[in-house]
């Protein structure tokens, strides 16, 4: 199974203790990374082996992603990697709108620590000069996990954790990576901009009518290819 290359060297991830935490770190990082696809039914015995964990903790491990919404447990089939309804698509940037747009209102006073926030934008632009437009994808979710950083809270930062590994479902199943992601390296930038001139309001704006524009793309997108059956069945 290809998606399992390389796995085994996250064995030393584990530690000393083999805690089901940490296995569903690792793959909810593979899962958001597109090794395991949507649809993909996760094999115990190949995941186990390679991790060098026990079932009972891979099974763990599988029903705390069930419950992040990342997998799905089939009666006498096994888990798979969960196939996101438009619906879902929907719903994901509610929660995204309500939370990031509040983190933002909430800063306070400038200045900002925006060092992540810029890092995150300066590889968005290093990926598409490569042509590598996963890479793309991956510094916008960090972008968005940078501005959520800045409120300060572990638990926002959790929570969105998840909310972002789920989103990734869909981006994993668009044809055209580069039409869904390029045209938001400009806006990042913008938000950026704005937050280091200490508009927050500015910034807030923009970062609203950001994800509307981008959730009724992706939905869109989305909507065609469960309309054409085109994504797998899960």
């Amino acid at each position: 199974m290809g998606e399992l290359n390389g796995l085994a060297d996250d064995r030393a991830l584990l530690g000393r203790t083999s805690t089901a935490e940490r296995v569903s770190d690792i793959l909810r990082s593979r899962i958001a990374e597109g090794f395991f696809h949507p649809g993909t039914r996760l094999s115990e015995d190949s995941i186990g082996g390679a991790l060098g964990i026990s079932r009972n903790t891979l099974r763990e491990a599988f029903r705390l992603l069930t419950h992040e919404r990342l997998l799905v447990h089939q009666l006498n089939r096994g888990v798979f990697v969960r196939v996101l309804t438009v619906d879902d698509v929907e719903d994901i940037y509610l929660t995204r709108r309500l939370v990031q747009c509040a983190v933002v209102r909430g800063l306070g006073r400038p200045p900002y620590d925006l060092d992540g926030v810029a890092g995150a934008v300066a590889d968005g632009y290093r990926a598409a000069d490569a042509g590598e437009w996963k890479g793309v994808s991956t510094a916008n979710i960090h972008f968005h996990q940078e501005l959520v950083a800045l409120a300060g809270s572990e638990r926002t930062d959790e929570l969105m954790r998840s909310v972002f590994a789920e989103l990734r479902l869909a981006f994993h199943v668009v044809d055209d990576p580069r039409h869904l992601h390029e045209p938001y390296l400009a806006r990042n930038r913008d938000i950026l901009q704005a937050l280091e001139a200490g508009r927050a309001d500015d910034a807030e704006r923009l970062l609203a009518a950001y994800l509307d524009d981008s959730r009724e793309e992706l939905a869109d997108v989305y909507g065609r290819r469960v309309a054409g059956g085109e994504l797998p069945v899960a």
